[in-house]
């Protein structure tokens, strides 16, 4: 009897904390007694709004390119947080050590010649994605930058110039949906099944959140 009496206050000691820091989540994520949808996303939409919205109006006006596009990519990509962060990709690495070591002619629009006198630190870069676009960073090659200008405190204007020199037709056609899929794939999204981004929900998620900037 002492053994079980004993069990259950250890019980209640452990799971009474854990069940009082649950309520107190929910309590902080709940609007007219249900939990609000944007308990979960809203802290990165806010969390954009702060840290983005001057610099990203300024170049959206700058380069006519859509506020509340940018800005939900924004949230796409880097959660709104600022720093960036930075997401390395090891198949993109993979392949421009092969344009260097010349197993292929090219890779998008980088050549074998722009690798020649490029350290695996100065390739990693390029294999990486930088600022709040996530813009990769062998994109600066096409643009006559440096991977240093992308992810720099200019990472947002020259994102903003990628953008709109990449598809900003998309944007200026009003083909958002085409737009985010483009940013993430490549490719416009397929006229025949669907998304082919790495969220299959990227695009929708994409949309909505331009419905919140509108209105900030």
């Amino acid at each position: 009897m002492k053994r079980n009496k004993r069990v259950r206050i250890l019980l209640v000691l452990v799971i009474l904390p854990l069940l009082v820091v649950f309520g107190v989540s929910l309590w902080r994520g709940k609007k007219g007694g249900e939990i609000d949808p944007q308990y979960f996303r809203g802290n990165a939409l806010e969390r954009a709004h702060a840290n983005y919205s001057e610099s990203v109006r300024e170049s959206a006006e700058e380069y006519n390119v859509p506020y509340e596009y940018l800005m939900a990519l924004c949230v796409l990509e880097c959660g709104g947080r600022m720093p960036a962060g930075k997401r390395y990709e090891p198949g993109v690495y993979r392949r421009l050590k092969q344009l260097k070591e010349g197993k292929r002619t090219n890779y998008e629009q980088v050549k074998q010649r722009h690798l020649e006198f490029a350290s695996d630190e100065a390739v990693r870069n390029l294999s990486t994605s930088w600022g709040p676009f996530q813009l990769m960073g062998y994109k600066c090659i096409g643009m006559d930058v440096t991977v240093s200008d992308i992810r720099g405190d200019d990472a947002v204007e020259y994102g903003v110039q990628w953008i709109e020199d990449e598809y900003g037709h998309l944007l200026r056609a009003g083909r958002y949906k085409d737009a985010f899929h483009y940013h993430n794939t490549g490719r416009v999204h397929p006229t025949v099944g669907g998304p082919r981004t790495h969220d299959p929900k990227y695009v929708s998620k994409g949309l909505s959140y331009m419905e919140y900037f509108k209105d900030h």
